[in-house]
């Protein structure tokens, strides 16, 4: 996936955009009866650095040492040599040292969550990101596991562990490249006279090595196939340059074989595919070249014809089009306060308050508070508290107002939160169960209202100590509201094990259910344990943590932000378009919008799938 940039507390200064494509070649084979199917996954160092210089590479030395992940390509099969279509966006700071490192292994699965223990270690290879662009084509070694791996050199010989080829050029727009394609008579491949055929778009670089870009589905059974339409970055496929020859292969897929044949090759330009399938009813025809058959026959013509039509570019909006147009984020969060976090009088409780000292959830609300305040005028918050006794009341609140003397879950900025929060923990009584479904049911009804403009996006963060009680109506209910302009971020405090959390931060495949699957990913979970890395003298340094915390929880909501507005077809307003509000009437009242339903029973849809 291409990841965009990490929303932090850095985001207003300048910066350039730079996206990463990456190679492999003579990887280990540690399959017995393939070869290796790598995967390349990409951390970057979150926390504090001091540049230090080796005998081959200039790295930094970090005080804190924490690697976030910062994406995977996709799983190339039974490749030693794999060419990953997925590429990375990342933002480059001149003046900082941004340390990133490369690690690859051999998957056993189709699916691949955060352990990666299951799967065999192929290498790494770490260096800055400076390093990367200031070289056109960057190669290294990869390391084994206690190794980083060094940089290429002429004389080096070939790790045993293989090379890793990474290219970085500037990218400022998502400029992609958009048109059909079908094939007509195309060879024969398989037995009973039909073929499998896919095409392989393949970018050519100036020193004549390729590297695959895109590949369209496989279209079975047919020798006149049409394919989905087809839209590719045009940086990556060609530098944007009109001119560069873009190498298309089309080849039979084979089920049973190790390799695909080969149906033809041929060649085409950006500036060609715009100027003569650009037109309206325009066809560009090109032929399909067999060079081993036309070797062998004296009058061969050609594999097949390609035929392109509806060519154009076309600039998918950013994260930041959208904000500048108008778009405003509605934050709302969700404070844990069932029985499992401790007595709040007790300092083993995560709820403990000090004198002068953070616990655990004010540092998780200030962090994510601080950065998405500056993306609302109003600077208000939803705040919710769950799972406890109000004053006066006999039965356990799913969801209540964080602010119990106002009727309204509305406060207004950081303060009037952290307010709210030390209010409602001096006055009600901690409890249970640990329920997700009745929180973000409430939340989704308001998103649901926002459905029919780009004016205003939902974010909700839970803040809990616990495993979810109704794990099953949770999933529900968040598939249901997949299509809402809704992202939720979900931070675990304390020490339990929130491995089954990681079922609905969907990062390999979309959520799914019985029948159901999520339109698209809308969670982020992330521990908190992760990023409370102590400074010297052993004092927590809660502005790092916040700084770490915020970066990472926040990283995916520009590209759920920009997911959602393209599913919908919405485009960002300019900056002198009318302000459309769509709030909510004067009589609203969000508490009467909650739903219960037992969470025992398969739980119906609640929002009409849009």
């Amino acid at each position: 996936m291409n990841q965009p940039s990490a929303l932090g507390l850095n985001e207003s200064r300048p910066k350039t955009n730079v996206r990463l494509t990456i190679s492999a070649n003579n990887l280990m084979d540690l399959d017995v009866f393939s070869v290796s199917d790598p995967i390349c996954i990409i951390y970057e160092k979150t926390s504090g650095r001091k540049a230090t210089t080796t005998d081959s590479i200039t790295l930094p030395t970090w005080r804190d040492r924490q690697w976030t992940e910062r994406g995977r390509t996709e799983i190339v099969w039974n490749d030693l040599n794999p060419q990953f279509k997925t590429t990375f966006l990342l933002p480059y700071f001149f003046e900082e040292t941004q340390l990133l490192r490369f690690e690859l292994y051999d998957v056993d699965s189709k699916i691949v969550g955060t352990d990666l223990t299951a799967h065999d270690f192929l290498g790494r290879f770490e260096c800055v990101l400076a390093q990367i662009v200031s070289y056109s084509t960057f190669r290294a070694h990869l390391g084994g596991q206690e190794q980083i791996g060094c940089q290429v050199k002429p004389k080096d010989k070939n790790s045993k562990n293989g090379t890793i080829t990474i290219r970085a050029e500037e990218d400022e727009k998502n400029e992609k490249i958009q048109f059909d394609v079908c094939g007509e008579g195309l060879d024969r491949k398989d037995f009973f006279g039909k073929s499998d055929p896919y095409l392989n778009f393949k970018r050519r670089f100036d020193d004549g090595s390729s590297h695959m870009i895109h590949q369209t589905e496989v279209k079975p059974k047919t020798l006149n196939p049409r394919w989905a339409t087809v839209q590719i970055n045009t940086q990556a496929l060609c530098g944007k340059n009109p001119d560069r020859p873009i190498i298309i292969e089309c080849y039979d897929h084979e089920k049973f074989k190790k390799q695909n044949d080969i149906i033809g090759v041929s060649q085409i330009s950006l500036g060609q595919l715009l100027s003569e399938a650009g037109k309206t009813g325009a066809t560009l025809q090109i032929p399909l070249i067999n060079e081993k058959k036309k070797a062998k026959k004296s009058k061969y013509k050609n594999a097949g014809i390609l035929k392109f039509w509806n060519a154009k570019i076309v600039i998918e909006p950013t994260f930041l089009d959208f904000i500048s147009g108008g778009t405003q984020l509605d934050f709302a969060v969700a404070v844990d306060f069932t029985a499992s976090n401790g007595n709040p009088a007790q300092s083993s409780s995560l709820h403990y308050m000090a004198s002068g000292y953070p616990n655990q959830y004010e540092i998780a609300l200030r962090a994510v508070l601080s950065i998405c305040q500056h993306y609302n005028s109003s600077k208000t918050f939803e705040a919710y508290g769950f799972g406890a006794k109000l004053p006066g009341q006999h039965g356990v609140s799913a969801v209540f107002p964080l602010d119990l003397r106002a009727h309204n879950p509305s406060v207004v900025g950081i303060n009037g939160v952290m307010s709210a929060y030390r209010h409602a923990l001096q006055s009600v009584t901690l409890y249970g169960p640990t329920n997700f479904s009745p929180i973000i049911e409430q939340v989704a009804k308001k998103a649901q209202r926002m459905i029919n403009s780009t004016a205003r996006y939902q974010i909700l963060l839970i803040i809990t100590d616990g495993i979810i009680s109704d794990m099953y109506a949770t999933i529900n209910t968040v598939i249901s509201a997949s299509g809402l302009p809704l992202s939720i971020i979900i931070v675990g405090v304390g020490n339990e094990d929130f491995e089954r959390m990681h079922e609905l931060d969907s990062d390999d495949a979309l959520l799914q259910q019985d029948s159901r699957i999520a339109q698209r990913d809308i969670v982020q979970f992330v521990t908190m344990r992760d990023f409370l890395n102590r400074s010297t003298g052993g004092y927590l340094d809660t502005d790092t943590v916040m700084e770490n915390l915020a970066r990472e929880v926040l990283y995916e909501v520009p590209a759920q932000l920009t997911g959602y507005m393209k599913q919908r077809g919405f485009g960002p307003r300019s900056a002198d378009d009318p302000w459309q509000r769509d709030s909510p009437p004067d009589d609203y009242d969000p508490m009467m919008d909650h739903v219960h339903y037992n969470n025992t029973a398969t739980a119906p849809p609640l929002y009409p799938q849009v």
